[in-house]
């Protein structure tokens, strides 16, 4: 395969990611796209000049020059679609969160093992660099024996788009969890390289989305007063995996904060600790490391740490390409993204059942 042509299933404002991102890989080129919404369908197309323009989804996946697809639209769907372009013989990227539930999920991974095709869950949040030093710092042993995690991503202002499908479950599945709370979830165990749950113990609240608040602009779906906000804003969890390592997890679209934004992950480690993420406090936002050890009886903060960065592109749509034309691993598994699955489910059944959960793969 000389050039990975590629579709996309959707046309919303996650599907020029793709685009920007292929632009300059001189292997891929985005070929078709596909969404119901023709206007939306148009724009994109005019914008990048994608040539092909399928009204249906079965037009498109009957396309013998389309190699590869993308998942881009509401959460519903996300495994309906993987499942129809894997049968019709294309690789397949899609967006997170994996699927509505883990029965759902694990119909992909019987799907991706029959077909051969490559497959990946686009968790954008691994291939920062400071994503990627943390998890050699660990590999390497620097901070020692990593035994608990603090992971959180929390919006003071920031629900999706009100009367949209982002905050109607029977197609978002869920709310801030399975929006970025997966993201910090996945970069977590990406980080510690523990894909091994064993409990949790999670509750989750509607607070501000229900009475109209929160919104923040993200999304670009058309209102619907059918489409009621029945998710929750808020998020949080404590996860027990393998090793004796624990996580607790804290999201949220909307909550009364004195910063805008906080997105961090820390890993405690019996010879270090690692800090990562974005904070409107620290650095204006920007994405940072922070690596602190001590050494001759003394605490020392490294701001820089050196490590080895595995994708040094730093983007997911082109590992995805280059797992196709068989140059790279992809960094996402489809048995990590069943964990992270089946963490989330955990953490609603705890939440509706009030106990801790024992999780099962």
């Amino acid at each position: 395969m000389s050039t990975v042509n590629i579709g996309i299933i959707g046309a919303g404002a996650i599907a020029p990611s793709l685009c920007n991102a292929l632009a300059k890989h001189p292997k891929a080129k985005v070929v078709a796209d596909f969404d119901l919404h023709a206007g939306r369908q148009a724009k994109l197309c005019d914008q990048f000049a994608i040539a092909k323009r399928p009204r249906s989804l079965e037009e498109l996946l009957a396309d013998d020059e389309v190699d590869a697809i993308y998942v881009a639209v509401p959460n519903k769907f996300h495994v309906p679609y993987t499942l129809a372009a894997l049968a019709a013989g294309k690789h397949v990227i899609a967006e997170k969160p994996f699927a509505m539930n883990l029965a759902e999920a694990r119909k992909v991974k019987a799907a991706v093992k029959k077909s051969g095709k490559v497959w990946m869950l686009g968790m954008n949040r691994r291939y920062p660099t400071a994503m990627q030093k943390a998890r050699a710092l660990v590999a390497k042993g620097v901070i020692g024996e990593a035994y608990h995690a603090k992971a959180r991503w929390q919006r003071r202002w920031g629900c999706p788009r009100l009367q949209t499908w982002f905050g109607h479950k029977a197609l978002s599945g869920g709310g801030c969890l399975l929006d970025i709370g997966v993201h910090m979830l996945d970069q977590t165990l990406f980080i510690a390289d523990n894909f091994a749950p064993v409990t949790c113990s999670g509750s989750v609240y509607g607070k501000f989305g229900h009475r109209g608040q929160g919104e923040g602009g993200w999304g670009q779906s058309d209102r619907d007063p059918k489409m009621t906000f029945d998710v929750e804003d808020f998020a949080n969890a404590h996860i027990r995996l393998a090793k004796g390592m624990s996580v607790d997890l804290d999201v949220s679209w909307a909550a009364h904060m004195p910063t805008g934004n906080v997105m961090e992950t820390i890993i405690y480690g019996t010879e270090g600790t690692l800090w990562v993420g974005q904070d409107e406090a620290v650095a204006g936002g920007k994405e940072t490391i922070r690596l602190c050890t001590r050494r001759r009886q003394e605490f020392v903060v490294d701001l820089d740490p050196k490590a080895k960065v595995a994708y040094p592109h730093c983007d997911r749509f082109t590992n995805f390409v280059n797992a196709i034309l068989g140059k790279e691993q992809p960094c996402v598994t489809i048995d990590q993204a069943l964990a992270v699955q089946a963490i989330l489910d955990g953490i609603y059944k705890s939440s509706a059942d009030r106990r801790e959960v024992r999780i099962k793969l």
